[in-house]
């Protein structure tokens, strides 16, 4: 069995799970008007791999839905991933 891709997933998996918990706190922070997640702090969450599960978390709980920073950055920020983890495979023989 092959593990080299094992570290990345369970990365992956780990920062969405936190992209998800960051997000639904903000949200809430939000309603009872406190002190609120940084938009910059959100952004790095999603550039260091959250970038899917902040997204979809997103829209489902209707936050930061209305703001193109984010309805465009994070996507653009999830396709840049995925093609530098392409050119990494392909031409660097990660994974």
């Amino acid at each position: 069995m092959n593990f080299k891709f094992l570290i990345p997933v369970i990365y992956l998996v780990v920062v969405n799970i936190i992209a998800v918990g960051v997000t639904v706190s903000d949200k809430k922070k939000a309603q009872h008007h406190q002190w609120r997640v940084k938009e910059a702090t959100l952004l790095l969450i999603a550039l260091l791999g959250g970038s899917v599960g902040m997204f979809i978390t997103m829209k489902i709980i209707r936050h930061k839905t209305q703001k193109a920073k984010f309805m465009i950055g994070i996507p653009v920020i999830f396709i840049l991933q995925v093609v530098l983890l392409y050119l990494a495979i392909h031409f660097g023989n990660l994974l």
